[in-house]
């Protein structure tokens, strides 16, 4: 079996420490955990491992948020990998910090990135790992915010809620989706 992870974020240096770019570090922990490089590929950056005895694929596009549809579209294309088996790894200002949700499907509450993938795909019914950043700005500010680098209360429980996060994805990999949610679901 085949798995697709993939981590939204926007490329560059500008964004790394950002709230919209907490998919990426997620990303990169499970590619951590399944001891797989991130190597330069079409549209991004791909890790390829196994995790117990399955093929995982952990995508970063470099399609910047927006776009993300065309980088899932195209690796789950190239790899054969079915639409049950992605999971899209995303910040949510409706949940608290640190917050965890994962869905088998939804809206895109209002996430360009989602909302190109469901674009792409032609479906809302996908896997995907929703992380909270809260809606803690002013009204008309909510791209400085979600472009913002992380506070210091924040920045603190990071590194524990990454490792949450990155739990859970593999969590869905080897368990399934229905599983990881009764395990990981508001912890």
């Amino acid at each position: 079996m085949k798995y697709l992870i993939v981590g939204i974020g926007n490329k560059g240096e500008e964004y790394v420490e950002t709230r919209h770019n907490i998919g990426f570090k997620i990303a990169e922990k499970i590619a951590e955990k399944i001891e797989a490089p991130f190597k330069s590929s079409n549209f991004g950056l791909l890790a390829e491992g196994k995790y117990k005895g399955r093929k995982v694929f952990v995508l970063k596009p470099d399609t910047y948020v927006n776009l993300s549809g065309n980088a899932v579209k195209f690796w789950m294309q190239k790899e054969n990998i079915p639409l049950e088996n992605i999971l899209i790894i995303t910040d949510d200002l409706a949940l608290p910090f640190g917050s965890l949700r994962m869905k088998m499907k939804g809206s895109d509450a209002g996430h360009n990135g989602l909302k190109s993938i469901q674009s792409q795909l032609n479906t809302q019914n996908y896997p995907r790992l929703r992380f909270g950043i809260s809606a803690d700005f002013s009204e008309g500010k909510q791209a400085d915010y979600v472009l913002g680098k992380w506070n210091n209360e924040e920045q603190e429980q990071l590194s524990e809620r990454i490792e949450k996060f990155s739990q859970a994805a593999l969590s869905f990999v080897f368990a399934g989706v229905q599983n990881t949610m009764s395990a990981f679901n508001g912890k």
